[in-house]
């Protein structure tokens, strides 16, 4: 079977993180910050689009690689429409929809899918994204709300969370993914909490909108009633409280800091209010792990913790603790981004997976009586 190579690319709001692989082994990777002032004199994240690129070409030049024989592109797939999970290739209505950030989420994500395929017509290679951020694979029994025409929709650390699983099941459970039921937690400056159905991410939390646990810079679930007392009371705007939802929220909101190992360091220095914060976020996340449970009526095969705070033991010892009696709690500390967008294009490479592709059409739009609206 051909070892192949991939080049990984996922933009972020400062910065652009790039990884070569061969296989499973990454041959080179960089994390490369930029200038605000440098991005400021771009209209829209889009125009940013050769500046990324010519940074990306210049800073492999610099490290003596050469893209000539890299089988396939895979870019962060950000501002698409919500879409099942699996591999998708770049095609014009994906371009479309990624420069037109249709999804109505501004992120330079957006540009992974222009860069790959930047890459792949330069190479005439392949180019693809692997779990985008707004994969959606709900039960129906997850969508519905208390309000007629208010459907639920998540937003999550799809990439992340789906690789995690898929190792776990090859390597621990010496299974497929789409045989195990597993509850998968990605526990970083956000923190996704999923249920995990025979290889669908059926239920979870929707961390954009504020739902599931507080995080270092997002509030999490909140009564609607409190909410809005709240926002009468300190003359809040709704831009005010979504910057809550995703910004400045959880500990950014309480004490200023987004560090979550500064806020530990305080706590262990005798700062109660510090500890209560730490300690009340480990407890929400436990009671959405809980839920979780029940929505996989009980047959859970393994808890996965992911993410950068997950390098805290204090973290993992508490929810083995609190959440063992459910399943075995497994960390992975740290993330698989880059690992997880070649392992997806590897998988399609191999025969393991199809390649989907991206219609623009969202792969669910309401139940037949909001039809009626």
């Amino acid at each position: 079977m051909k070892t192949y190579k991939v080049l990984t690319i996922n933009p972020g709001s400062t910065s652009t993180k790039i990884a070569l692989f061969k296989g499973d082994e990454c041959l080179f990777s960089k994390n490369v910050s930029h200038e605000a002032s440098e991005l400021a004199q771009y209209e829209t994240i889009s125009d940013q689009l050769p500046y990324r690129r010519n940074m990306i070409l210049d800073l492999l030049k610099e490290a003596g690689i050469s893209l000539d024989d890299v089988d396939v592109f895979v870019g962060r797939g950000g501002g698409l429409l919500a879409m099942e999970g699996g591999s998708y290739n770049v095609g014009e209505c994906m371009l479309k929809h990624a420069r037109n950030m249709q999804n109505g989420v501004i992120h330079p994500a957006a540009l992974g899918p222009q860069l790959a395929h930047e890459f792949a017509l330069q190479y005439g290679k392949q180019a693809m994204v692997v779990n985008p951020p707004d994969v959606d694979e709900l039960q129906d029994l997850a969508r519905m709300t208390g309000i007629k025409g208010v459907n639920r929709v998540i937003h999550l650390h799809a990439l992340n969370l789906k690789e995690t699983a898929i190792r776990h099941c090859k390597n621990v459970l010496h299974k497929k993914y789409e045989e195990a039921n597993l509850i998968v937690c990605h526990i970083g400056g956000g923190i996704s909490i999923s249920a995990h159905r025979k290889g669908k991410m059926i239920d979870g939390f929707d961390i954009v909108g504020g739902e599931g646990p507080m995080a270092p810079t997002r509030c999490g679930s909140i009564s609607v009633a409190d909410l809005l007392s709240y926002m009468k009371k300190n003359h809040y705007s709704v831009d005010d409280v979504k910057s809550l939802l995703t910004k400045n929220g959880g500990f950014v909101d309480h004490l200023g800091i987004s560090d979550a190992i500064e806020l530990t360091n305080r706590a262990d220095e005798g700062d109660q209010y510090a500890k209560m914060l730490w300690e009340t976020m480990i407890y929400q996340i436990e009671k959405c792990i809980g839920s979780m449970a029940t929505v996989l009526h009980g047959e859970v095969e393994g808890i996965l913790l992911g993410g950068g705070m997950v390098h805290s033991q204090e973290l993992v010892d508490h929810i083995k603790k609190t959440c063992s009696f459910i399943a075995p709690v497994t960390p992975y500390p740290g993330e698989f981004e880059m690992e997880a967008m070649a392992a997806g294009a590897i998988r399609v490479l191999n025969g393991e997976e199809p390649l989907k592709e991206y219609t623009g059409k969202v792969c669910w739009s309401g139940f037949e009586w909001d039809e009626h609206e």
